[in-house]
C-alpha cells in the first residue's frame, strides 16, 4: 500500500484552511508523519462551512485526519525554541504565510537552512514569493479569474460562474505534493534540501493551457462558446422534463452514433461536426431531452455506451454502486484516490490533539 511509502518522513504543517492541509493530508496518506502546528487560536477551518456535533467542522477533520495537531505561539520565545527543535528533527516544512512572514518570525530561508540543511521547505502562497502580486490577498475564485479560466466557465447569455470544487486550492496543493516528493527523491540521491515556492494561482494557471496556448496564437473563445465550454452540442449539459440535468459528452463519432441510435434520431448523425457555436443543434437537443424524465433518460442512455451521465447530487454519489465498490468516498470520508496492488485505500486514523511537550518527548 502507498500508506508506507513515506515511512520515516516527518512533515511540519504550518498551513490553514484548505490548500496546505489538503497537501499534507495527501503526504500523510502516503505514510508520512504529519505534525500540524496551529496558532494559539487554532486553524479557522475548525469552524468553517459546517458545524460538527462536537463543535469542530467535519471538513476540518477530513483535512487533518491522521495528523498530530498542536498549538504553538511562534511569536513567543518559548514557541520559537520549541519550533527550532521540530525543524531540526523533521524532513519537510510546509507553510502558507504571505511572503516575508516566516522571516519576520525569525525562520526565513537561511535561518531554516542553518537549523536543518536537508530540510525541504515548501512555501505555499497565493501568488508566489516575488512579483507585483506577491503580497496581494486572494481566494480560489480570484486566482482562477486571473488565470483566464473563469472567463471561459459559464454561459454565453449570463457570463462566468464560480468553479466548484475550488480549483486553485487543490491544483496548488497537488503541485506542492508533487514538488515535495521530487525534492525528497533528489535529497536521497544528492543529500541536499530544497526551498520550493508554490503559488495557488500558478497551479491553476498551468492547468489552463487549453485556453492559454490558443490565446498565444491569437485564438480566444467567448464565455460559453468554445468546444469544451458550451459551444458544442456534443459537449454540453441538458435539462430533463423533471428539472434534472444530464452531462452529455459523446465527443468521438462512435459515441455520437450510439446516442443517435439509442434515441432513434439517425437524422442527427451527420450534424455532429456543424460549425461552432452549434446553436441550432443545441436547441434541437434541448427540446429532445425535455421530452423525458431524468430516470427515463438514464434507463435509455446508460446502457447505450454514449458518454452520457446524469448530473448526480452529492448524496446520490455516496449511494452509487460504483462509488461504493471502489471505496473512495466511504461514509463521510473521502479517501486517497487510488488502489495499490489490488487493494482499496485504507480508512484514515483520526487526528490527535496533543501538546508541544508530548511531541518533543516523542521525537527526541
Amino acid at each position: 500500500m502507498f500508506d508506507n511509502c513515506l515511512d520515516g518522513i516527518r512533515v511540519l504543517d504550518l498551513s490553514q484552511y484548505i490548500p496546505g492541509p489538503f497537501a499534507t493530508m495527501t503526504l500523510c496518506d502516503l505514510g508520512a508523519e504529519v505534525i500540524k502546528i496551529e496558532p494559539p487560536f487554532g486553524d479557522p477551518m475548525r469552524n468553517a462551512f459546517m458545524p460538527g456535533e462536537d463543535g469542530i467542522s467535519p471538513l476540518y477533520k477530513q483535512l487533518n485526519a491522521g495528523k498530530t495537531v498542536i498549538k504553538l505561539d511562534l511569536k513567543s520565545e518559548e514557541g520559537k525554541s520549541a519550533f527550532r527543535v521540530l525543524v531540526e528533527k523533521s524532513d519537510v516544512l510546509l507553510e502558507s504565510f504571505r511572503p516575508g512572514v516566516m522571516a519576520r518570525l525569525g525562520f526565513g530561508r537561511e535561518d531554516l537552512q542553518k537549523l536543518n540543511p536537508k530540510l525541504i521547505h515548501c512555501a505555499l502562497s497565493g501568488f508566489g514569493q516575488n512579483g507585483p502580486y506577491a503580497q496581494a490577498a486572494g481566494h480560489d475564485m480570484t486566482y482562477v479569474a486571473l488565470t483566464g479560466g473563469l472567463s471561459q466557465t459559464g454561459h454565453a447569455d449570463s457570463g462566468p460562474v464560480p468553479i466548484f470544487p475550488p480549483l486553485a486550492d487543490h491544483s496548488g496543493a497537488m503541485q506542492a505534493v508533487t514538488s515535495i516528493l521530487a525534492a525528497l527523491f533528489r535529497r536521497d540521491r544528492k543529500g541536499q534540501g530544497a526551498f520550493i515556492d508554490v503559488s495557488l494561482f500558478e497551479g491553476a494557471l498551468s492547468w489552463n493551457y487549453l485556453a492559454l496556448t490558443p490565446a498565444g496564437l491569437g485564438v480566444v473563445d467567448e464565455c460559453g462558446r468554445g468546444e469544451l465550454t458550451g459551444g458544442a452540442a456534443w459537449y454540453n449539459i441538458y435539462e430533463t422534463s423533471d428539472g434534472r440535468y444530464l452531462a452529455f459528452a459523446p465527443i468521438e463519432p462512435k459515441f455520437w452514433q450510439n446516442f443517435c441510435r439509442a434515441v432513434e434520431r439517425q437524422d442527427l448523425q451527420e450534424r455532429q461536426n456543424e460549425p461552432l457555436p452549434q446553436d441550432d443543434l443545441i436547441t434541437t437537443l434541448r427540446d429532445l431531452f425535455k421530452t423525458k424524465t431524468f430516470q427515463q433518460w438514464e434507463d435509455i442512455l446508460i446502457p447505450a455506451d454514449c458518454c452520457v451521465e446524469p448530473v448526480r447530487t452529492p448524496d446520490e454519489v455516496l449511494k452509487h454502486p460504483h462509488i461504493q465498490a471502489r471505496q473512495i468516498a466511504f461514509g463521510d470520508e473521502v479517501r486517497y484516490p487510488a488502489w495499490v496492488d489490488g487493494q482499496p485505500p485504507k480508512a484514515r486514523e483520526a487526528m490527535v490533539e496533543s501538546d508541544i511537550a508530548t511531541v518533543l518527548k516523542k521525537i527526541s
